[in-house]
């Protein structure tokens, strides 16, 4: 047996087309432009690579994109600040902040003041706790970004068994969340799981969210099962350059596994559009529109 891959990169392009198309409509219909502000403070260069990605998308798409860099010696007052501006600025429906942030300024405060109808990235402890109650218009974009993947590739997953492995806020708890919802079974695997292998072998769906490269061995996919890799991590290779490997033995696991995401190219590739797609929603909502089902 031999996985198809999940081209995440194939759905992140149908997911953009449907909002390209629904941004016009809003524009046409109610004069309404969505608007994402991105906040970067420091120079960290990843950072700096992802925000552009970011508003460049924004703008592809017809949003409205604002950019604010602070400097690395930017103190809390400041940039909380500029969040309560951003809050209040009626043409701004997504913020989003750039983590990590200099060790001077702490996440919680940045996300305690965060207005959570503009909190695109679904991090704030209210967008948490109605994801929890099943209430959420607001969804963190990987986990998001993953439910599509699946909802396409495999379609229903109820009565499914799920295993994620790692309990995160950004990605492993609302992963969990999400699929409970769609009634998968659902199990959370982390560094205290006694005999993970085995428990690996029981999942229908195995999600990897540890950033261990290559850690979860292709021994321990059921066979035929989904394979949702997360990890995103550099290591050596040949010639002194390094590569992106995910936290799946991938060669290992393609061989086992029923449908498996690559990485560089699978889920990833939907964390932006997914952003993109909770700004648009957001913008709807603040309006007093429908929710756009995109």
């Amino acid at each position: 047996m031999t996985a198809a891959l999940i081209d995440g990169k194939a759905h992140a392009a149908k997911l953009k087309a449907r909002l390209i198309e629904e941004t016009a409509r809003l524009k046409a219909e109610h004069g309404l432009v969505p608007g994402l502000a991105t906040v970067l403070v420091g120079n960290d260069p990843a950072s700096e690579v992802y925000v552009r990605n970011k508003n460049k998308t924004a703008e592809a798409l017809g949003f409205k994109s604002v950019h604010h860099h602070l400097a690395e010696t930017a103190s809390e007052a400041e940039v909380l600040d500029l969040v309560r501006a951003l809050n209040a600025d009626p043409s701004v429906h997504g913020i989003l902040v750039q983590m990590p942030l200099p060790k001077q300024i702490r996440e919680q405060a940045v996300l305690d003041v965060l207005d959570p109808a503009k909190d695109v990235d679904a991090l704030t402890p209210t967008n948490a706790g109605l994801l929890l109650s099943g209430r959420a218009k607001l969804v963190s974009c990987t986990p998001a970004g993953m439910m599509i993947l699946l909802k396409e590739t495999i379609g229903a997953v109820a009565g499914l068994e799920a295993l994620v492995i790692g309990r995160s806020l950004l990605f492993g708890k609302p992963a969990a969340l999400l699929l409970q919802a769609a009634n998968a079974t659902v199990t959370m695997a982390h560094s205290k799981t006694r005999d993970l292998a085995e428990v690996c072998r029981r999942a229908d769906i195995l999600v990897a969210a540890i950033g261990k490269p290559e850690f979860v061995r292709g021994d321990w996919v059921k066979p035929g099962a989904t394979v949702i890799d997360v990890g995103i991590n550099r290591v050596p290779a040949a010639e002194g350059k390094t590569k992106l490997v995910g936290d799946v033995a991938f060669a290992e696991a393609v061989e086992r596994a029923g449908h498996i995401t690559p990485v560089p190219g699978g889920v990833g590739a939907m964390t932006i559009i997914c952003l993109m797609r909770n700004t648009l929603i957001a913008a709807a909502a603040l309006a007093g529109l429908a929710v756009p089902s995109v």
